[in-house]
């Protein structure tokens, strides 16, 4: 059996929606936990403010994770802005970007409690006014780091262009990383989820998010290609 899996859920979203993403890598032998959240936890970080309410709740699983288990790491899996979240919480560099966050705990230096850091879908990179602060501490404090192996999955299932029914993800790749006309997973470009100094792998026809009858990063076929990558 594999190192423990905790699933950080990307922005917005609450743990419901990864109950595939569990169930496929305890078939494959890994013991699977989501954190937790509700959609309304994450209302404290809406408009580019502090990640910290959802840093506590991922290390407050972490913790739990390793102590039920027994196991002094884990893998970490981070879905969309999940993965850069999991980047700040392995980071040596104090998190502090924000002024509220003056006196709560901004540093927790988790590389040592992590064997394996996989990002699914996440843009490492943003020219987006809402994340641009956040994601520019991410990109300048949080290399990839020596102890920690970094997968960073990406989809290719749409191209984007200025037509009917191309349109939003031509929109969400140029906010992105510029430029709409690329391919990707329909919200985050290839080019934002691979990372320099990781493995990084581009899944056929993988979506961003679960669709009925769609494949997206939590179904059985592309979970089975980055969990073997899993410690």
């Amino acid at each position: 059996m594999g190192l423990p899996v905790v699933i950080l859920p990307g922005y917005l979203a609450s743990a419901s929606p990864y109950q595939e993403m569990e169930a496929g890598l305890k078939t494959l032998g890994f013991a699977a936990y989501t954190v937790p959240l509700r959609r309304r936890d994450w209302l404290p970080t809406l408009g580019g403010r502090s990640m910290v309410p959802i840093l506590q709740q991922l290390d407050q699983t972490v913790q739990r994770v390793r102590a039920e288990t027994g196991s002094d790491r884990i893998n970490l899996v981070g879905h969309s802005a999940g993965g850069w979240i999991c980047r700040i919480y392995l980071g040596e560099t104090s998190y502090d970007v924000h002024p509220g966050d003056a006196d709560k705990v901004r540093l927790w230096k988790a590389f040592s409690q992590v064997q394996t850091l996989t990002t699914l879908g996440t843009p490492h990179v943003s020219q987006e006014r809402w994340t641009k602060r956040n994601l520019d501490f991410v990109k300048n404090s949080c290399l990839p780091h020596p102890e920690v192996r970094h997968i960073c999955v990406a989809g290719k299932s749409i191209y984007g262009k200025r037509q009917l029914g191309n349109w939003f993800a031509y929109s969400s790749y140029e906010l992105t990383c510029g430029r709409g006309d690329c391919w990707g997973d329909g919200i985050t470009p290839i080019a934002s989820a691979h990372l320099e100094g990781a493995e990084n792998l581009t899944l056929e026809n993988v979506l961003h998010s679960p669709r009925s009858g769609k494949l997206w990063y939590g179904s059985a076929e592309p979970l089975k290609v980055w969990a073997a990558h899993l410690a």
